[in-house]
């Protein structure tokens, strides 16, 4: 299954700031200071609990519910599970350099996002159960979202971007002269792509500048192009692959259309669960006061039907 989402880890930096404002400890700890004015653990914890405490509580208690039912249910990740979640993140962002770039812009690191991953595919596993999936209802939404499944016209390309007419006229006389593109890439290019040796991977039209994408789209695979000046300055282009237009056929996306129904269908199954497994475990929660006990329900319902 595919898992579209990163669920978000401020919150869970939050908990870790609650857990440790709820350790007993008789002196005063400032967390910030206004001039001379305090601000203290105690009323950074309170003001956190009355705002979202209640919310971020019943958030780990799922959490631990979750993780009860993975080790009753002997539920397991494996290793190629993780990778291919991880792999399509990675290609979300546009690769794996892209990808640890964004983690390091937002403050992620790459365990924080395998945990996520994790706990999104156990999710998944016990979820799957109180989801149906239908092969009228998936054929009915392929039908329906057939754009998104349609494969676009796209190129598979390399470039080295130089600032000048006269540097990109020497590498191109490189090029011409034998040498690696991939190589002048990494000694010549300006851009984020030259550690890659320039690669782009596929794109579509619309995705590039026009006079870079009007050049590469009209090359042949293993062309390279002239010097192509763009707002950024002069690229020179490698094609490397061509993919034709094509309407997508149901019987190739069955796998996919099935994820995308099953993602939908996931917050419905969830508050499903949710509400079944909380009428299973005893929860008792200090900051509401509330304690749940299915033990004691059933209890009072047998003497109420006697």
């Amino acid at each position: 299954m595919k898992s579209k989402g990163i669920k978000s880890i401020l919150i869970v930096g939050m908990i870790i700031i609650l857990a440790f404002s709820v350790v007993g400890c008789s002196q005063e700890v400032v967390v910030a200071r206004v001039n001379d004015e305090k601000i203290t653990k105690d009323e950074f914890y309170d003001q956190l609990v009355t705002q979202n405490g209640e919310q971020v509580l019943n958030s780990l208690i799922a959490e631990k519910i979750m993780e009860l039912e993975v080790e009753k249910l002997n539920i397991e990740i494996t290793d190629a599970e993780m990778d291919a979640e991880l792999a399509e993140m990675q290609d979300y962002y546009g690769g794996e350099e892209e990808f640890n770039t964004f983690l390091t812009y937002v403050g992620y690191s790459l365990d924080d996002i395998k945990n996520n991953i994790e706990t999104s595919i156990k999710y998944e596993k016990i979820l799957e159960p109180y989801i149906e999936i239908t092969e009228k209802e998936m054929k009915e939404y392929f039908e329906t979202n057939k754009a998104l499944f349609n494969q676009t016209e796209q190129v598979k390309a390399r470039h080295i971007l130089v600032e000048t007419k006269e540097q990109a006229d020497e590498v191109k006389s490189k090029l011409n002269n034998g040498e690696d593109f991939a190589e002048l890439a990494k000694e010549y290019s300006k851009d984020g792509s030259s550690e890659k040796g320039g690669d782009l991977g596929y794109f579509g039209r619309g995705e590039m500048v026009a006079p870079f994408e009007e050049a590469a789209f009209s090359m042949e695979v293993n062309e390279i192009s002239e010097p192509v000046e763009s707002q950024w300055g002069f690229h020179i282009i490698k094609v490397e692959d061509y993919k034709e237009a094509k309407e997508a056929v149901y019987e190739d996306y069955v796998e996919e259309v099935r994820n995308a129904i099953f993602q939908e269908k996931m917050n419905d199954a969830y508050n499903l669960w949710y509400t079944e497994k909380m009428g299973e475990y005893k929860i008792v929660n200090n900051i509401t006061g509330q304690i749940s006990d299915p033990e004691k329900i059933n209890e009072e319902a047998e003497t109420e039907s006697k």
